[in-house]
């Protein structure tokens, strides 16, 4: 983030709305200040979507942590023989 560029004032931004989705847009989240205080964040639609898959993806490694702990985790070798063995029983019923 480039601060002397990717904060706006509210002023320029509503003067200025296409300028700014288009930096947003490209370049990335730009900061909207409000009576000289950050107050909003504005990002592209790609940035948002990228935000929430990896929010995502935190949140099913925090719940996978919990679990292991918990001890209702299963070993990586032995989910890995399992699908080995599926696998094979599949191919096998194929012929």
């Amino acid at each position: 983030m480039r601060l002397s560029q990717d904060i706006k004032p509210i002023s320029y931004v509503k003067a200025n709305t296409a300028k700014v989705l288009e930096q947003a847009n490209t370049s990335g989240p730009v900061v909207i200040t409000q009576n000289g205080e950050a107050s909003a964040v504005l990002m592209g639609v790609r940035d948002y979507d990228r935000m929430q898959e990896s929010m995502a993806l935190l949140k099913i490694l925090s719940m996978s942590n919990a679990s292991m702990e918990e001890g209702k985790g299963i070993p990586a070798k032995t989910v890995f023989a399992r699908l080995r063995e599926r696998i094979r029983i599949e191919e096998e019923r194929r012929g």
